[in-house]
């Protein structure tokens, strides 16, 4: 479910739940909220970055598969090899 940002149209007029803003899960299909579920005073949807997860594990696998070899560090100057050309 995605997780939308809101705030108030008019901050002067406007509750602190809305004020400095205020995220909502809501389904990909909702329509954006009109007025703040606190206070009741308009608000307006905000434009913000996704949040993308990192998947490390899918990078090392592709990284194996081509033939790269992978290093974990394991101290300060050590690392260790997990996979790669001997």
């Amino acid at each position: 479910m995605p997780i939308h940002e809101y705030a108030a149209h008019d901050p002067e007029h406007a509750c602190d739940h809305c004020r400095d803003g205020f995220e909502q899960v809501e389904g990909i299909h909702a329509l954006a909220l009109e007025r703040c579920p606190k206070c009741g005073a308009p608000v307006v949807r905000q434009l913000s970055a996704p949040s993308i997860g990192r998947s490390e594990s899918g990078l090392h696998d592709r990284a194996k598969q081509a033939g790269f070899t992978t290093y974990k560090k394991t101290g300060k100057g050590e690392y260790e090899k997990k996979y790669g050309a001997s």
